[in-house]
């Protein structure tokens, strides 16, 4: 099975079991800018209660999908992987942290269509700003080539205001204000 296939799986049970969930991560800046190998998908996700989460892994087959401590993620706002032992397609569901930021990202996620499914994916701009967030983390030089290709990608269709406003409230105006100057 390809990868459009393992999300179609994954994205029916989230949605059976109540689950609102966005693409982010390199699959998203692939979406917005331009493709890159990747054998994970990230997904942001944010149920309500752990319970629902419980109806997620119970709709999935489990001789088929690893599922990683999907309670542990809930309560303490990490991730989880979900494997598609069949082809090798790892999943990272990250549940939503609980931070202005990340509600105004996952309010703003909107509907495209990936590999053929139709998904909810972050937008542009939220791309660059997660993408600058994980390369104050470290893996710099990955994310700074992602966040420039979206940049490139989106051109003047970039809400540039949304961007400043986060990017200081997130402390990584410095990085943006590179980005943004290298590419023009």
């Amino acid at each position: 099975m390809t990868l459009a296939g393992t999300l179609r799986v994954v994205i029916a049970a989230l949605e059976m079991a109540g689950v609102p969930h966005m693409i982010a991560g390199s699959l998203a800046s692939t979406f917005h800018g331009e493709p890159r190998a990747t054998q994970d998908v990230d997904m942001v996700i944010d149920p309500e209660a752990a319970q629902a989460l419980d109806r997620f892994v119970a709709l999935l087959d489990r001789e088929r999908f690893y599922v990683g401590d999907h309670r542990a993620a809930f309560a303490h706002q990490e991730m989880f992987n979900v494997i598609d032992t069949t082809n090798g397609w790892k999943i990272d569901l990250i549940v939503r942290r609980h931070r202005p930021y990340s509600r105004a990202e996952f309010d703003r996620r909107q509907r495209a269509r990936i590999e053929g499914v139709e998904v909810h994916v972050a937008t542009a701009e939220d791309v660059v700003l997660s993408k600058l967030e994980w390369a104050r983390r470290g893996e710099s030089e990955r994310q700074i080539r992602d966040v420039r290709a979206v940049i490139r990608a989106a051109g003047e269709g970039l809400d540039r205001p949304y961007l400043e406003l986060w990017a200081e409230r997130l402390e990584i105006s410095d990085a943006l204000g590179q980005v943004l100057e290298s590419e023009t």
